[in-house]
């Protein structure tokens, strides 16, 4: 099971909103065939580790990381080629939310004679496909809350200069979250400060959604994620509803998102139902202080990646990570939990899931 979390880990970026999956097939003792699940809308895992088989799969046990699926989709049923393919015992790790399947694929299999066991590593793989589990449980995208910080906790000199806070490694593992998420979302505060691509440098990586919060439309059209939406797709969210200024946008290729105001601003809970609706399973938030602060506030975030640097900047009105009016008291503010830290060359990452949460975290 540990091979086939290995082999999904192969499909990272590139199955969303679909989840990793990796299968292992073993014949007398020796691995016959491997497979993942490679891109959207392709075959998955299982067939394509029967298909790489090197002898007769009848009568091996295949290992996979999430249950079969037993509806077809963009691709046939998973257990129809487990079954043709004379399988004897299927090893399973995690169980599928998706109500199609969810408990219904094993069951086929156990039906037809194939030995079944469940829960293998299972917490390891309920890890891996986080994103597909919250996107599927709630219908609305997983938010990665990230931002990059000294060790007192400063964003950004009194002078606003924040280039560079962290190292290259640091900065490198964020080329890998682009990556690895569907949207990544900023105000309209980092596009008028930096001028931000938002897209993704790591070598043969995917780019991105651009999703820019920018309740009075705001954004310049020669900023680079307008002048660029041909090319990588944008997002405008906003509260302006006048008809000649949306054009604007559209006419330069970006798509323009009309929503209600919460305290003044884009209601990020109706931004998330619309994304989630769009099938943006997952959103990496780049956003300045002021966004998450509203993230927080409104309960969307699930996760917090926090890149801390060994250098000290000071200064009262050096920019922190979290804005905003703040929680009244230590004990209303959002609680963190199961949190790892590793090294990045010189920085940590700590990395940490937002306790309970007031808008369906799971």
């Amino acid at each position: 099971m540990r091979a086939a979390l290995e082999l999904a880990r192969q499909g990272c970026g590139w199955v969303s909103p679909n989840p990793m999956v990796g299968a292992l097939i073993v014949k007398n003792g020796r691995v016959i065939g491997t497979g993942f699940h490679q891109r959207y809308g392709q075959a998955h895992a299982e067939p394509n580790a029967l298909a790489a088989c090197t002898e007769s799969p009848r009568g091996a046990v295949m290992y996979v990381t999430l249950e079969p699926c037993c509806h077809r989709g963009k691709q046939p049923p998973c257990v129809d080629a487990i079954l043709n393919a004379g399988i004897r015992r299927v090893v399973i790790g995690s169980a599928d939310p998706n109500p199609l399947v969810n408990g219904k694929g094993a069951e086929i299999l156990r039906q037809h004679g194939v030995e079944v066991t469940q829960g293998v590593l299972k917490e390891a793989c309920d890890r891996l496909n986080r994103v597909f589990f919250h996107y599927m449980q709630t219908g609305r995208p997983y938010v990665v809350m990230k931002y990059a910080m000294t060790m007192d906790g400063k964003t950004a000199a009194y002078t606003g200069a924040s280039k560079w806070i962290t190292g290259e490694a640091s900065r490198s593992h964020v080329q890998r979250q682009r990556h690895r998420y569907s949207a990544i979302m900023v105000g309209v505060g980092t596009v008028l400060a930096d001028d931000p691509m938002l897209n993704c440098r790591m070598e043969g990586g995917r780019d991105p959604l651009r999703v820019v919060c920018d309740s009075g439309l705001r954004t310049p059209l020669s900023a680079k994620v307008v002048s660029t939406a041909c090319r990588q797709p944008t997002v405008i969210a906003t509260c302006c509803a006048d008809p000649a200024r949306l054009r604007e946008y559209e006419g330069a290729g970006c798509r323009v998102l009309t929503l209600p105001a919460a305290k003044g601003r884009v209601d990020l809970r109706a931004l998330m139902e619309r994304l989630g609706s769009d099938g943006i399973d997952s959103v990496l938030l780049e956003g300045g202080s002021m966004l998450n602060w509203s993230a927080l506030e409104s309960g969307i975030v699930q996760r917090v990646e926090a890149y801390v640097a060994p250098t000290l900047l000071g200064g009262g009105a050096a920019k922190t990570p979290v804005g905003g009016a703040g929680f009244p008291a230590p004990g209303s503010a959002v609680r963190l939990e199961n949190s790892v830290v590793r090294q990045l060359g010189e920085d940590l990452l700590i990395e940490s899931e937002v306790r309970g949460g007031v808008y369906g975290n799971c």
